[in-house]
């Protein structure tokens, strides 16, 4: 229970346009000569009034990114960046509710593989994977989109399958400023408003940007599930309605500050605050069928959340001995203060049988210091890079378990303590590295090498239970990147890289969780090895006519040191309390006869360190005008990532756990000028992933996702959009497999199996902006 959730014909014929742009394109890319460069500053209004279509860009960088601005998903409005990510190629979202995006899994693969970074930086997020909700950060903070699809040695290794890199407003980037007023309309006819400024001007000896954002988040939602014995859906076992609604408000804010120093300096300060306060209120209404009994039950659930990310940077660079030294210093916190109710009321045909309660407090916060210093220089035609990233990490979560069992109908609900879990994670890591890139105007290379050493300790207590381990590991992160462009218009990459993933925080913690796989229990191991992954890009890519780019991309990652569930073959707290009930009852004299007579079939799992596993696949994107059809004023996107894994496990053979085969994007633009307005179409498809532990075996669908938008210009400083969302009404489809130990899961001795379906239904948005 609460444990376990720690754990078209318009349509067409864009896709046609899409599909045949590259060729049509192919004349165009010759006259154009231009080459890459730094855009020039842009200018606030612009977000307001756009006057023209915006693609993804094209960069110059010699490792593999695709850098999308906020401009380019604006018109169909996104709340956070969970919105715009999602439109990106091969970004996944496996777990996450209808109509909610928050962890962004690249490449299929689990949270805990992607990067999130805010300014090329880290920060701590929420997720007991080290993985960040990027549904916490609201989209008029963000600058621009990249994602970094290999690694490089100036930056963190810990990206097996890449990197999302979160860019906010930068004072140095920005001038003027607009307000932005909005109002959401859901399924259900509740309506909630939203507010956003942004201002960036001259200041303080330099420029400063400052932007707030109010914005109330709600999603109501409707679940049903039923249960049968087995697959073959002959008996049913048991139904249940669920209404869920998540109720709160956000607040966010950020600041940069940019200023020149004597002839060479820069300063640069930024900072961002996110609070997230919500109530979840669950109404669920069960029904189970027991040898000729009817047994109903009312499932009333409550839970608030209130979790808090900031942080706050300075780097100054400046010439020093012949180049450019770069000093930086970073602090970030995530703080999480939440409340997990829920309760069971039971009746027997008709009749009051019980009334049971469980309560969960999480009291959580995660802050990580960082201070590097970096050296860069020319050396002939080499320039060379080198430096020394230091970082601090302390995570402490206190889980407190409390339960009820009433006496009689209609007692009150009073929580008595149950199980106490405390943990106390610190790592240190110092990482130095050496980074030398080149190459002429059509050849260029980087290849660096990253040393990363990690120091940690961790602490466990578990109802008064104290256990302390140190684990100190390194890793060398060799990294080389090809770009050659073999005419203005193509340019193929290679990317050759060493990452690692560190473990779970969860996995490492030695507590002990009663029922956590079935009857099975699990203990943390804290002398797991991170995971390690050599990786491989090859990737091409076609400008089409001025704007426009078209790239498909192969990847590989072969991945040791995989991290898995295996039984310690100690039997299960249920098992041993079993034994001791038939000693206690006298059908054996003693524990050892009851446990040679009743062999155990529950055990206590744990992670670790057991073979490998590979990841492969493609990924397309496309952003164009359609100028070659007459159609200068219409813009498509599409793309579509496919992939592939295989891995071990304790039953076998199977992908990696809630990795998603496919995502695909699809949609146009549509700009009017004469009328000053424009509208288009965006569609969405996500393939199915599968999960496999111990227990439980479940497969998740997510249905199609189509949304639209209307957009209407005044002047040069006012827009009114009007945009809608989910207008497929798709649902989120789960098939449950489930086991109470793992000699059943062999045998495929079921003790449920359950089908799940949860939708919520269109919402509508109206937003007006107004730049000054």
């Amino acid at each position: 229970m609460i444990r376990n959730t720690l754990k078209t014909t318009l349509l067409s014929q864009a896709l046609l346009f899409a599909l045949a742009a590259p060729a049509a394109f192919a004349q165009d890319a010759a006259l154009d000569g231009s080459t890459d460069a730094a855009p020039d500053p842009k200018q606030l209004d612009s977000v307001v009034v756009q006057g023209e279509i915006a693609y993804r860009n094209r960069t110059a960088d010699i490792e593999p990114v695709l850098s999308y601005d906020l401009e380019y998903f604006q018109r169909f409005e996104p709340t956070t960046v969970g919105d715009m990510v999602k439109r990106v190629p091969g970004a996944a979202f496996v777990g996450s509710d209808i109509m909610e995006y928050d962890g962004v899994q690249l490449r299929g693969l689990a949270g805990g593989y992607t990067q999130v970074l805010i300014n090329g930086k880290k920060v701590p997020g929420a997720g007991d994977d080290r993985s960040f909700w990027i549904d916490r950060i609201p989209a008029e903070m963000v600058d621009r989109i990249e994602v970094l699809r290999s690694n490089s040695a100036n930056r963190s290794g810990d990206a097996v399958a890449g990197a999302i890199n979160i860019v906010l407003r930068d004072a140095y980037e920005f001038d003027g400023g607009y307000l932005r007023l909005g109002a959401t309309r859901w399924d259900d006819g509740e309506v909630n408003p939203s507010f956003g400024a942004v201002a960036s001007g001259e200041a303080l000896g330099g420029r400063i940007l400052g932007g707030i954002n109010v914005q109330d988040r709600y999603r109501g939602k409707y679940k049903r599930s039923d249960r049968f014995s087995d697959p073959s859906m002959q008996e049913l076992v048991s139904w249940e309605d669920q209404e869920e609604i998540k109720d709160g408000r956000d607040y966010s804010g950020n600041v940069s500050y940019t200023a020149d120093v004597g002839e060479t300096g820069r300063l640069s300060i930024d900072g961002f605050y996110v609070k997230t306060d919500r109530d979840v209120t669950e109404v669920s209404y069960e029904e189970e069928y027991d040898d000729g009994e009817v047994i109903t039950a009312d499932v009333p659930g409550f839970s608030t959340v209130d979790q808090k990310n900031w942080g706050i940077g300075a780097e100054y660079r400046f010439d020093m001995a012949g180049g450019t030294t770069e000093l930086d210093f970073d602090y970030a916190r995530f703080e999480d203060s939440s409340i997990e109710t829920e309760e069971a009321h039971a009746y027997v045909d008709g009749e009051w049988d019980e009334s049971e309660a469980e309560r969960l407090d999480i009291d959580a916060s995660d802050t990580e210091t960082s201070f590097k210093i970096a050296h860069k220089r020319w050396l002939g035609g080499t320039e060379m890079q080198f430096g020394v990233d230091y970082r601090a990490k302390e995570r402490e979560i206190d889980h407190a378990y409390y339960e009820f069992a009433a006496d009689n109908e209609g007692d009150p609900v009073v929580y008595q303590p149950d199980t106490m879990v405390g943990s106390l994670i610190e790592e240190t890591r110092i990482d130095p590295y050496l980074m030398f890139s080149g190459g002429t105007g059509v050849m260029a290379w980087e290849a660096g090498l990253r040393y990363e050493r990690t120091d940690s300790d961790i602490e466990s207590s578990q109802d008064g239970d104290l256990v302390r381990v140190s684990k100190d590991y390194g890793e060398l992160l060799p990294s080389l990147h090809l770009k050659w462009d073999l005419t203005d218009a193509d340019r193929i990459s290679l990317s050759l890289a060493r990452s690692i993933k560190r473990p779970d925080f969860n996995a490492l913690i030695p507590a002990l969780l009663d029922g956590e796989y079935g009857d099975n229990d699990y203990i943390g191991n804290p002398h797991l090895d991170p995971e390690t992954a050599n990786g491989l890009d090859l990737g091409y890519e076609h400008r089409l006519g001025r704007r426009g780019v078209v790239g498909i991309n192969l990847f590989y990652r072969d991945i040791d040191n995989l991290i898995e569930l295996v039984n310690t073959g100690e039997p299960s707290d249920e098992m041993i309390g079993t034994w001791e009930d038939l000693v206690d009852d006298g059908e054996y004299a003693t524990i050892e006869e009851a446990m040679a007579a009743e062999p155990a079939n529950s055990w206590v799992f744990t992670s670790a360190n057991v073979g490998s596993g590979k990841v492969y696949g493609l990924e397309f994107d496309l952003s164009t005008p359609l100028g070659a059809f007459g159609m200068e004023n219409t813009g498509v996107f599409m793309n579509y990532a496919y992939v592939k894994s295989d891995v071990d496990d304790f039953m076998g053979e199977r992908r990696f756990n809630n990795q998603a085969k496919s995502t695909f994007n699809v949609g146009f633009i549509q700009d009017l000028p004469t009328l000053d307005a424009s509208f288009g179409l965006s569609y969405r498809k996500q393939g199915d992933a599968y999960e496999r532990i111990v227990g439980e075996e479940v497969t998740i669908s997510y249905g199609e996702d189509l949304e639209a938008f209307v957009e209407k210009r005044f002047g040069n400083s006012f827009s009114l959009r009007f945009t809608a969302a989910n207008l497929l009404d798709a649902s989120k489809d789960e098939v449950f497999h489930k086991f109470n130990t793992l000699e059943d899961q062999f045998a495929r001795d079921y003790d449920e199996f359950e089908l799940e379906t949860e939708e919520a239904g269109p919402s509508y948005q109206l937003v007006m902006r107004w730049a000054f």
